[in-house]
């Protein structure tokens, strides 16, 4: 985590919206006369009155009703203008902000979101990214919008007299700057604190939805449920806090907005004694200064939203600098598959990656993958299997050792290269939105329906997928909570087959398949040996006996 001072997020977030800057000049302009709009119908109204009992000569009645009707008019097209603007500046930048955050994290991935808890990243990529909003419709312009109006107003009060103007200065600087400024202090860290602790909450949340039949199975729902609610109830204590905070700083601003009415009017009182000013001028100044507070008032009731804003900012920001575990290689030169090797390899997850200390998972370990040969990993949990596959793809760097493709070093090698020379199938099949055609192709997206037919049988997934009523074009909505364990494992077998890499990595491929399905698909594994170099990690005995070696990780 960055640290950042508010001016230091401020400036990146101002420096996003510089090249909308004419939207957003429309939207302070518009903002400004709809403002001044509203302060002047009951500026004209009280104009109307003094006309109409004679205290003041001027236009006549009916000209100040027109007045009051075209301001009134004008207020509700200019606060529709102002809203359009703002909003379309706010969205286009959330739109580019969302493309940045999913750069970061392809960038990122996959060796770095490993080790996030996927609530908390779920939280940062939707509410954080919205939560920015706040900032470009409803800070930037009416921030602007109010110096403008505050600016105005003190002119045309200081035409009445010059004591006027500055009584309605003090009163704008304190409403719409010290109280802000003070509350936002006030606020302190409180933001950032309540963002993580909800991202937290919706990580927790979440691993509890996905564990919920184990939870039931082995008794400790009640305990995960209590938890959640001492979690929410922390969460609430500090929300509340914030909502206090916020109550004192609107009291506060009410409290000014009265006082200083006041002051004008002792003020006004004062002059007209001195016959510095008439009754028209007194009445004329309290009624615009009165009305006039609604620009600064906005900004005063900011710091509360902001510091939420800021604390979402900063932890988007926080992922878009983040440093990649592996920095991606681009290069020219094709290698070609000619086997893969560990040597002397060392391997440790770091304290940034994993929440527990640095420990060796893999030490001074050799591996040789020559073409076309199974090679079976075998060992007990949490030695490193998983691990091992992981390091053959290149999602992290070795502390120590060398990993060689073609006897090149993969540090070394162009990434997009080293992906297509590899079919990598994990523990847990991912599926997606969308047809389980669709769900098959994404290892190869421009394969033909014949093409994924052919890898379906081999995966021994054909039978099935062809018994349902859509076949391939069977949507995996509620279809993909159906599917048994054993059959999504299959659908991943289907894609590794699909695209076809020189190496196969296939981590547990059987271990949710019954006796029977293991040995059909342990036969296909075997044929295709005979064309792939194939390293299999496995637990399972029976499994093992496919590999034509097995090398076992301590």
């Amino acid at each position: 985590m960055h640290s950042r001072s508010s001016r230091q997020t401020v400036g990146r977030l101002v420096k996003l919206v510089l090249p909308l800057g004419g939207y957003m000049n429309l939207a302070v302009l518009f903002g400004a006369l709809g403002n001044l709009a509203a302060i002047f119908i009951p500026v004209f109204g009280a104009y109307a009155l003094l006309g109409a009992g004679g205290l003041r000569e001027g236009a006549p009645l009916i000209s100040f009703v027109w007045a009051i009707a075209i301001c009134a008019a004008a207020r509700g097209v200019l606060r529709y203008a102002e809203q359009y603007f703002n909003h379309f500046i706010a969205f286009r930048l959330l739109a580019l902000i969302r493309d940045r955050v999913f750069g970061a994290l392809r960038r990122l991935a996959p060796a770095k979101l490993e080790g996030r808890d996927k609530g908390n990243l779920i939280s940062l990529i939707t509410t954080d990214v919205e939560l920015i909003e706040v900032f470009y419709a409803h800070t930037i312009s009416p921030t602007l919008i109010a110096v403008l109006v505050s600016a105005f107003m003190c002119v045309f009060l200081g035409l009445i007299h010059p004591a006027f103007a500055a009584v309605a200065l003090l009163a704008y600087v304190c409403v719409g700057a010290l109280i802000p400024l003070t509350a936002a202090k006030k606020f302190g860290a409180g933001g950032r604190e309540i963002r993580d602790e909800s991202g937290n909450l919706n990580s927790f949340v979440l691993d509890s939805l996905r564990g919920v039949g184990e939870s039931i199975q082995y008794g400790n729902a009640d305990e995960r449920l209590a938890r959640i609610r001492e979690m929410t109830a922390a969460l609430a204590d500090k929300q509340g806090a914030a909502r206090r905070k916020e109550g004192q700083t609107v009291a506060l601003t009410g409290a000014a907005v009265v006082a200083f009415s006041a002051i004008m009017v002792a003020v006004g009182v004062l002059l007209f004694r001195r016959n510095a000013v008439d009754f028209a001028g007194v009445l004329i100044s309290t009624v615009a200064m009165m009305s006039s507070f609604g620009a600064v008032i906005a900004l005063s009731n900011l710091p509360g939203n902001l510091s939420h804003t800021f604390a979402a900012a900063n932890r988007i920001f926080d992922l878009m600098e983040e440093v990649p575990a592996v920095e991606e290689v681009r290069s020219e030169r094709r290698v070609s598959f000619d086997g893969m090797s560990c040597e002397h390899v060392t391997f440790s997850y770091g304290a940034e990656t994993r929440a527990d200390a640095p420990t060796n998972i893999l030490s001074d370990f050799s591996l040789t993958v020559p073409p076309k040969r199974v090679i079976g990993i075998t060992g007990s949990s949490g030695s490193g299997k998983s691990t091992l596959l992981r390091l053959l793809m290149r999602f992290w760097d070795v502390d120590a050792g060398r990993i060689l493709l073609s006897g090149e070093d993969v540090r070394e090698v162009d990434t997009a290269r080293l992906r297509e020379t590899q079919g990598y199938m994990t523990q847990d099949t991912q599926l997606f939105s969308g047809s389980l055609l669709e769900n098959i192709r994404i290892a190869l997206p421009e394969a033909t329906l014949s093409e994924v037919e052919e890898a379906c049988v081999k995966a021994s997934i054909h039978e099935f997928i062809s018994g349902l009523p859509e076949g391939y074009d069977t949507m995996l909505g509620e279809l993909g909570d159906r599917l048994s364990e054993g059959e999504k494992q299959r659908i991943g077998l289907a894609r590794v087959f699909l695209h076809d890499a020189p190496l196969i990595l296939l981590d547990e491929p059987t271990s949710n398949l019954d006796s029977l399905n293991e040995a059909v698909i342990l036969r296909s594994l075997l044929a295709y040996g005979d064309e792939k170099a194939i390293v299999l990690v496995s637990h399972r005995a029976s499994t093992m006996r496919a590999a034509d070696v097995v090398c076992t990780v301590k």
